[in-house]
């Protein structure tokens, strides 16, 4: 099984999520214009584009304990689900800028006042730096710097969770589901920043 995934993965180009990854927003979409969104369409719109992107973070996130507990290789795809989760954040912010709030001076007090939006745009401005530097110049323009500063890909995750568990209305399990899986692969990585932070 493994080998057949790896084979798989291989055998991918990379590229196709590009192509592939963006269907279930331009569906959801669809589905708005059609007005087949319920009663609050925007509200529906925003959730769903906010869900694929934390979807994506966390598929991105998986890469590493998948290599190192089941050696399944899909590092290859690791750069594509960052910019593509970047992408879905980017058009949930869009969806919340020009068609939920749409006066800038609301935008502005919510942002202060809003603590689940507070933290959301935190985590949006984290990950510019991240998507900027998605690329082969910056690996080899920053070296090992380029490292370190893409760990802030789990500091993103973990705001983008709680943003996602603090703005859901009442109890609801799938929220916390999300903030407990991206906490346990945070926590799959401890034990090596660990021994960096010895070693230097």
């Amino acid at each position: 099984m493994r080998s057949a995934i790896n084979t798989a993965a291989r055998k991918t180009p990379a590229w196709l999520l590009y192509l592939v990854l963006p269907m279930p927003g331009l569906a959801v979409f669809y589905l708005g214009l059609t007005n087949q969104l319920g009663p609050e369409p925007i509200n529906v719109l925003e959730r769903d584009l906010g869900e694929f992107a934390l979807r994506l973070l966390i598929a991105g996130l998986a890469i590493t304990p998948l290599f190192r507990f089941a050696k399944i290789n899909l590092v290859k795809f690791r750069r594509a689900l960052g910019i593509m989760a970047f992408v879905y954040v980017f058009a949930h912010l869009l969806v919340w800028l020009l068609l939920d709030v749409q006066i800038v001076s609301q935008i502005w007090a919510d942002i202060l006042k809003r603590p689940y939006i507070t933290i959301g745009m935190v985590a949006f401005l984290l990950m510019i730096p991240l998507v900027a530097t998605s690329n082969d110049w910056s690996v080899r323009r920053l070296g090992p710097s380029w490292r370190t500063l893409h760990k802030l890909t789990y500091v993103v995750a973990i705001l983008g969770a709680v943003h996602f568990v603090m703005l859901s209305k009442g109890f609801q399990l799938e929220p916390l589901i999300y903030l407990a899986v991206v906490i346990s692969f945070v926590a799959t990585r401890i034990p090596q920043w660990r021994k960096s932070l010895l070693r230097a």
